[in-house]
């Protein structure tokens, strides 16, 4: 959410998956790092973008594949064309449902926000002219 027209002020969310040990299972850090991995197609190049090296990419793609039981990239290794990594359907489906939720969730807290905190934190147009 942009700066309200209403005042200062605006709600900030972040939204993750966990196991039920509290274990992060998906997040916006993964979101970030299998849509560059879709768009690079290689493990090392989405890492190289987001600065970050590729064992802790590796390790956090793993982590999640292990925590969901489910495969996230298919891998090709080396050969004349260099190999690569791609997003299975389960990925690309998990991008999907993450992002439309993510984007549920925020626009629920901003009406929130607009409606039961900013009128309690920002002075109305009568208590400014008061003022």
């Amino acid at each position: 959410m942009e700066q309200d027209k209403q005042g200062p002020f605006a709600i900030r969310s972040k939204i993750w998956f966990q196991d039920a040990a509290g274990e992060v299972i998906f997040g916006l850090g993964r979101l970030k790092m299998l849509e560059a991995i879709q768009r690079l197609g290689s493990i090392q190049a989405a890492a190289k973008e987001l600065k970050m090296s590729y064992r802790a990419m590796w390790g956090r793609i793993t982590a999640t594949e292990n925590r969901m039981g489910r495969q996230l990239l298919t891998r090709s290794i080396g050969g004349s064309s260099g190999g690569g990594s791609q997003l299975t359907p389960f990925a690309e489906n998990l991008l999907r449902i993450y992002k439309d939720i993510h984007s549920q969730i925020a626009a629920e807290a901003d009406r929130l926000f607009e409606q039961e905190i900013i009128p309690h934190i920002c002075p109305s147009d009568d208590e400014k002219a008061e003022g």
